[in-house]
């Protein structure tokens, strides 16, 4: 590891712990980075390892961590909600940085870089969002879920969704409720900042029509949605990764002329 990384455990109470590593240069420039990652993802990721070594080399400061039940995070991932994924993410912005931030959040990620970005519009400068899947535990999953799924979460607490990249994970009762208390596509989204939306067209997990709602939904007018006709969900490759921190790049630039 480099000499400017460095890891460790926020205490979250009750022995509870979220797991974080982060990039602290010897002479940090005005704005940090912060990244959000998705759904039963983890800080190990292509997207946050990348954004890392551009932190590494860029002299910024930049914060990962696993939530509640993710990665090397204390928890069980079918006992974690938007409301306690959304409270790690508020504590690792309060506790783990300092200043202005901007907010990189990858699929579920998305949901709470815009959360975050309500709950501390002082703290948060940008979002760039990649595949935001704001709404989803509504409006990604259980309205396209049968009848027969549906009674099955209800009645025994839980379904088993298949995933393309790994075990089977799953989708609770308390999860879907919970998320109903976060919806933010139903009304304006009070955001007056930067945000840049990155969203491939061939992803199957949250359509880019789904993007398209989002951008709609927010007032800010300095929002740009990029479209990446060949890009799935997980936008890893190494265009897609150099379109990411070429956005957070100019963002930078943005802030801090």
């Amino acid at each position: 590891m480099n000499d400017r990384e460095m890891t460790g455990k926020l205490p979250r109470g009750d022995g509870a712990f979220l797991a974080w590593r982060s990039v602290s240069p010897e002479n940090p420039k005005a704005t940090g980075v912060v990244f959000l990652g998705g759904f039963n993802s983890d800080m190990t990721g292509t997207k946050a390892g990348a954004l890392a070594d551009w932190a590494l080399r860029k002299d910024r400061n930049f914060l990962r961590f696993d939530y509640y039940g993710h990665g090397k995070s204390f928890g069980e991932f079918h006992h974690g909600t938007i409301s306690r994924w959304l409270e790690d993410s508020l504590a690792a912005l309060d506790e783990l940085t300092e200043g202005g931030q901007i907010l990189v959040g990858s699929s579920m990620g998305g949901w709470l870089a815009l959360l975050c970005a309500l709950a501390r519009p002082e703290r948060i400068k940008a979002l760039v969002l990649i595949a935001p899947a704001a709404d989803f535990t509504e409006d990604l999953m259980w309205k396209g879920f049968s009848e027969e799924i549906r009674q099955q979460i209800m009645e025994e607490g839980a379904y088993f969704e298949p995933s393309q990249y790994g075990a089977d994970y799953p989708i609770t009762r308390d999860l879907i409720e919970d998320g109903r208390r976060h919806l933010i596509l139903r009304k304006p989204i009070p955001l007056d900042i930067p945000i840049r939306i990155l969203q491939g067209m061939r992803d199957e997990d949250v359509p880019y029509a789904h993007a398209m709602r989002l951008l709609d939904a927010l007032q800010s007018s300095d929002v740009t949605l990029t479209l990446v006709k060949a890009g799935d969900h997980r936008l890893s490759s190494s265009g897609d990764l150099l379109r990411l921190a070429t956005e957070i790049e100019l963002l930078l630039d943005k802030l801090e002329s």
